[in-house]
């Protein structure tokens, strides 16, 4: 990993959190997987500033780019639940890929579990669209 653990934004952290905690009553197994492997790496994120924050960090409406090791990519831009749009290649950070990409930088590879199996993932390209969010808006 290029910074060393997953990196999040302070406000971002605050909204990821609360998300986990409403989240925790899902009953598809992969979801769950997913979901507690996220808490588990934010309990040793780097939490940061907003003016802190590194350009090529994986953070709600980035646009990334993902290649598998199986061959294929997939650009998105990772979105809050109520944003979701599949159609329009917007992801939830709370589907199995929005939580495996959060935090995670350009260059980096993570290691998934999603419902085709586990998938290798490398970060290939992060563009960053209007970070600034108000989480007492979004929840």
């Amino acid at each position: 990993m290029k910074y060393g653990t997953i990196t999040i934004e302070k406000k971002e952290y605050v909204m990821l959190k609360r998300f986990l905690h409403l989240s925790g009553y899902h009953r598809d197994i992969t979801f769950k997987k997913s979901i507690k492997k996220l808490s588990e790496e934010l309990s040793f994120a780097k939490i940061c500033d907003h003016e802190e924050m590194p350009v090529d960090v994986i953070r709600f409406n980035s646009v990334v780019t993902i290649t598998a090791n199986s061959g294929w990519a997939k650009e998105f831009q990772l979105v809050t639940p109520k944003d979701s749009d599949l159609k329009n290649n917007k992801v939830s950070i709370l589907t199995p890929m929005g939580a495996a990409v959060i935090g995670y930088a350009e260059g980096d590879t993570i290691l998934w579990e999603f419902p085709t199996g586990e998938q290798q993932l490398t970060v290939s390209r992060v563009e960053q669209k209007n970070s600034q969010i108000d989480i007492n808006v979004l929840l």
